[in-house]
């Protein structure tokens, strides 16, 4: 589908619509191109036609069109499919005189288009009508309802003559008004209701339009709502003709105080209806949505300028705002919220934004799928800390007040936290490692309060667990675990910012199986070697799981000798079938906030430092000779200059 430039000329943020007109030969294509271009049928068409540009007043939305003629010979389908590619909308022909030009549409035009994957707005154009067998008396809804049924994409279906003058104008201006408003995204043919998206930002205009949260549109905000999105105010005469309209199909779409949020949506499903989809389309776009009926890009940063060692939090003004969420949606007040009131939070943004990885299983739920105030916290706290820009759309999807920039903030450099030896963040992402069959997502799940399985299941993408961590002092933070398979451990050293997001690495072994434990330590210095190379140094600590059970061989003299080689604490032993955790949870938020401590050491690492110290030593050693040497040279200069004077 061909892109509009960047430059915004018209509300649709195109700068034109690029429509290519295809069909069999002799179906009428360059004759109708002629003739809506020079409004005259002219005597003599060549073949094929070069692009032909329709300016922008010659319809009322004020948007240029290029139409682009194509060739009928086999030999030119490679070019033809290349202008399908680019259109934004496409006109098939057929000649209503030969119906087997019409029978090609759907075992060939039709069919090349979806194999192409093509996906825009189709028109169907019955061209030559003045030629029609007067006796074959067939309404064109007859003719064109099978084919319609079959294929969807297809937006409207019209007859025109080139030679009578009869409906030419009209052909391009419903292939453009299906681009700049197009059906698809508002309305389901098939089940004749508006689509999901559609409805949950109407409802959010519905509840930003209703001031005063009563539940309804009065007659003062109705009228508030049409001077914003058409730059007119209702009569009072409308106002009440509206709202008969609406109550004499729904009897619920109005009440003693107004316009209620159904009747508010019927209203726009009847518009979408009557084919006024321009409506619709001019409030979603007044309230600053795209075609995608996603909040606009200007409306939304598309990233937080920031190191890749920064990461972002949310604000504690942003944080007290979701607390009052949480009270208002906790309809019961029993401290938890069901899933139908999690839903009914994010009714007003573009999807369930929990309903789907990494966040669908990420945060403590109870057996009923209840988020607590924590578990609500913690998964804002986890979209912010992955994709900030994505965690300021849903805020302000679901009515955040103030400026959208100032409920976030960015932390400051880690290797800055390292040699301050302190930090001020609130939120820890912690890198999990170990090799299968080690425990990682027994640690996860332990971490959100899950009960403990038997039953084994490899990991195989990147799993998340977040949860509030009690500290000493009575103090909490949000600790965000990210479990790394194994396999998945090259890939994401291949990247050199890729431990850069990372406050603490662990590195989980099965405290029973030598070859466990074996393997988390290669890893271990996988990770510590790429920190070296790429001056992403991590924190890092050792669990040595399944303490149940018996340790292997010269467990604790290798674990030993690799703690100290390594420069960091011992294995912390649990055991997540008897539920000892042995603080593990708080010892890793502990060790985070300490990011110049527990940072491990490699063989290479230690002799590049030994090397760079010998460097500098040398250095200072030469720097100091330099110096003597000079105030030596000088000291001699002056007992030169007084010798001679003295002579």
């Amino acid at each position: 589908m061909a892109k509009a430039s960047a430059g915004k000329t018209n509300p649709y943020g195109r700068t034109g619509v690029r429509i290519v007109v295809a069909g069999d030969r002799g179906s009428g294509k360059s004759s109708l191109i002629v003739t809506v271009a020079a409004e005259n049928f002219p005597a003599n068409v060549p073949p094929v036609l070069p692009p032909t540009r329709l300016p922008e007043d010659f319809f009322p939305d004020r948007v240029p069109i290029t139409i682009i003629d194509t060739s009928s010979r086999v030999e030119d389908d490679g070019k033809v499919a290349e202008e399908l590619k680019r259109a934004d909308a496409v006109v098939f022909t057929y000649a209503c005189d030969e119906p087997t030009t019409l029978d090609r549409l759907s075992t060939f035009w039709l069919p090349k288009l979806r194999k192409l994957e093509v996906k825009v707005p189709v028109i169907v154009v019955g061209c030559k009508l003045d030629l029609r067998d007067e006796s074959q008396q067939v309404s064109l809804e007859q003719v064109m309802s099978p084919i319609m049924q079959q294929f969807r994409e297809i937006e409207t279906c019209i007859e025109c003559s080139a030679v009578k003058q009869i409906q030419i104008p009209e052909v391009f201006y419903y292939a453009q008004k299906a681009v700049l408003h197009p059906t698809g995204p508002l309305f389901d043919q098939e089940t004749q209701t508006l689509k999901p998206r559609c409805v949950r930002a109407l409802k959010r205009i519905f509840i930003l339009c209703d001031h005063d949260k009563d539940g309804a549109l009065s007659d003062a905000e109705l009228n508030d709502f049409q001077v914003k999105c058409f730059n007119a105010p209702l009569q009072p005469s409308e106002i009440v003709g509206v709202k008969r309209v609406v109550a004499e199909k729904l009897a619920e779409g109005v009440n003693e105080r107004g316009l209620t949020l159904t009747g508010f949506l019927f209203l726009h499903a009847l518009f979408i209806e009557k084919g006024r989809l321009e409506t619709t389309w001019t409030v979603l776009r007044k309230f600053g949505y795209n075609n995608d009926i996603r909040l606009s890009e200007d409306l939304i940063p598309s990233s937080f300028k920031r190191a890749p060692d920064q990461s972002v939090e949310l604000t504690n003004e942003a944080i007290e705002y979701l607390r009052g969420i949480f009270e208002l949606f906790d309809s019961d007040h029993d401290g938890v919220l069901r899933p139908r009131e999690i839903e009914d939070i994010f009714s007003t943004a573009a999807e369930s934004s929990w309903d789907r990885a990494p966040y669908v299983d990420a945060a403590k739920r109870n057996a009923l799928g209840g988020l607590s105030l924590d578990g609500f916290l913690s998964e804002w706290a986890l979209m912010t800390l992955i994709d900030p820009a994505w965690c300021m759309e849903n805020l302000i999807y679901i009515g955040y007040p103030g400026d959208p920039l100032s409920a976030f903030r960015v932390t400051r450099k880690r290797r800055v936290d390292r040699k301050k030896q302190q930090t001020d963040r609130n939120v820890f992402q912690c890198f999990v490692f170990g090799p299968k069959k080690a425990g990682k997502s027994a640690l996860l799940n332990s971490f959100l309060g899950r009960s403990f399985s038997d039953n084994y299941a490899s990991t195989i993408d990147e799993q998340y667990a977040v949860n509030v961590v009690d500290q000493p002092g009575g103090t909490t933070k949000t600790l965000v675990l990210r479990e790394i398979p194994e396999d998945g451990v090259s890939k994401l050293l291949s990247d050199k910012e890729s431990l850069a997001s990372c406050d603490i690495a662990v590195f989980v072994h099965d405290s029973s199986n030598a070859f466990s434990w074996e393997r988390a330590t290669e890893l271990l210095v996988e990770v510590a070697s790429h920190g070296e190379d790429t001056g992403f140094e991590v924190p890092c600590l050792i669990v040595a799981a399944k303490d149940d059970q018996e340790s292997f061989p010269m467990a604790i003299q290798e674990s030993t000798r690799v703690s100290q080689d390594m420069g960091i604490e011992a294995p912390i032993p649990i055991s997540m079938k008897l539920g000892e955790t042995n603080n593990v949870f708080r010892r890793i938020v502990s060790t985070a906030e300490r990011p110049h401590l527990s940072i491990p050491e490699t063989e290479a690492g230690r002799s590049r430092k030994q090397y760079h110290r010998l460097i500098n030593r040398s250095l200072m050693f030469f720097s100091v000779g330099a110096a003597v040497a000079i105030v030596g040279l000088a000291s001699y200069r002056v007992y030169a200059a007084r010798k001679n004077s003295s002579n």
